[in-house]
């Protein structure tokens, strides 16, 4: 065999729901789980089952059944790393949680025709070695709420709110602003207007802003993309692809929930400028596209001990020089979006679709009048040519699909000037 790992993986996650007064009953989930890989004459062997490793190692092999061209770059990596968190979610009587979950809602209930909060721990631990030599392990905690309202006016709007983090419950010591903010913005927004359309001057708050680094621009440099032709940016490493003020950057060791300290391939996690003053320096890779393309492993990641594939961390625009006043000021005559309701990209032609949570016209220099339900597209390119980048920089959590595997990720950026099509969601 050219190439073999091993991969143990425990999780325990507790999620608690409370909807309209009521809670659901918490669920538990506990698993161990052992993943084989076998890389023999080009192609991949896995097996996936609590067996000794020689067992793993052998079924995982017989499974090679093919020849194709997979090979790897061969990283060693040794090292330990355990999470100290101030307060562990698990030693945090459930009664407790509850109670944090009552309290954000007795926040937002009056203005809400329905409400729904939610609380997420989950504590991972992670063991690889392979044929390399590496040997490494972690635990990794991550805590949050999620919090959403609905209200009616002169329309039925909803708006949600969430803060999830790596580390331990002390991360949500200030989850109340979180609900305070839908509790402000609901009454207006449920009589807002409908936007402008057309193509106009945008100001992206960090939140959208994040969503844009992460989809338009971030998948597009997940090198199984490129090798796939699947993305705009193949063939550009070392080109002009923004503004000079342009700098994107994967950071995979910072306490924010996309956090690893090694990836699902055993290499140790490192900070990756993907762009750099608006150059292209490298794609996101996992050991095989690294040895393809030649660059750094590292961006591996998979669900549970399914198969690694490459994946984000923490994502994010870096700041610039602008304050918000200024971007205000620079913009004149358009809108500034605020948050995300999700949307579509194409890595492989650059088109992008968002829907913002809401916004306000911005009239001579001013923030003005609120409107709700508001689009956005655009082609990333072209937006990352013309942009003005804020001093600020704020990041928003959740989880990615891709391949049918979820993982945990944070989006970050500065509030943004560009120019980009709006319209009705």
């Amino acid at each position: 065999m050219k190439f073999y790992d091993i991969r143990e993986v425990e999780s325990s996650s507790l999620s608690i729901q409370l909807e309209n007064g009521r809670i659901e009953k918490p669920k538990y989930d506990h698993s161990v789980s052992k993943g084989f890989r076998v890389l023999r004459n080009g192609f991949w062997g896995i097996f996936e089952g609590n067996v000794s490793d020689e067992e793993g190692l052998r079924l995982a092999e017989k499974n090679a059944i093919f020849e194709s061209d997979s090979d790897v770059v061969e990283v060693k990596s040794e090292g330990r790393f355990e999470m100290r968190v101030k307060e562990k979610p698990e030693d945090v009587p459930i009664e407790d949680k509850v109670e944090l979950l009552r309290d954000l809602e007795r926040v937002i209930k009056d203005v809400c025709v329905s409400t729904k909060v939610v609380y997420i721990e989950n504590i991972r631990i992670f063991r690889y070695r392979d044929s390399c030599g590496s040997e490494v392990s972690y635990s990794a905690y991550r805590t949050g709420i999620s919090i959403t309202g609905v209200g009616r006016g002169e329309t039925l709007q909803f708006f949600s709110r969430r803060l999830m983090k790596a580390g331990g419950f002390e991360v949500l010591g200030d989850a109340i602003t979180k609900a305070e903010e839908i509790r402000e913005v609901l009454p207006s927004l449920v009589n807002a207007r409908s936007p402008p359309s057309g193509e106009m001057n945008v100001v992206m708050d960090p939140n959208l802003a994040g969503v844009f680094v992460h989809e338009a621009f971030g998948h597009a440099v997940e090198a199984d993309h490129v090798l796939q032709g699947a993305t705009v940016l193949e063939g550009k490493i070392g080109e002009v692809v923004a503004d000079e003020k342009v700098s994107i950057i994967d950071d995979p060791t910072i306490p924010e929930f996309g956090f690893f300290p090694y990836d699902d391939e055993g290499v140790e996690a490192e900070k990756k400028a993907i762009v750099e003053n608006g150059v292209l320096k490298s794609f996101l890779h996992s050991r095989e596209t690294a040895k393809k393309l030649g660059g750094r492993a590292g961006n591996a990641r998979s669900q549970g001990v399914d198969v690694p594939i490459v994946r984000m961390s923490n994502t994010y625009m870096a700041p610039s020089d602008y304050t918000f006043e200024e971007l205000v000021e620079e913009c004149k005559n358009g809108v500034y979006l605020i948050g995300s309701r999700g949307g579509e990209t194409n890595p492989a032609t650059g088109y992008f679709h968002f829907n913002a949570q809401y916004g306000y016209l911005i009239e001579k220099g001013e923030v003005s009048e609120m409107v709700r339900d508001v689009s956005l597209s655009g082609n990333t390119l072209e937006i990352l040519r013309n942009v003005k980048i804020g001093n600020d920089l704020d990041f928003d959590p959740g989880f990615c699909g891709k391949a049918g595997q979820l993982v945990p990720v944070s989006d970050g950026s500065p509030h943004v000037l560009c120019r980009a099509t709006v319209g009705g969601a």
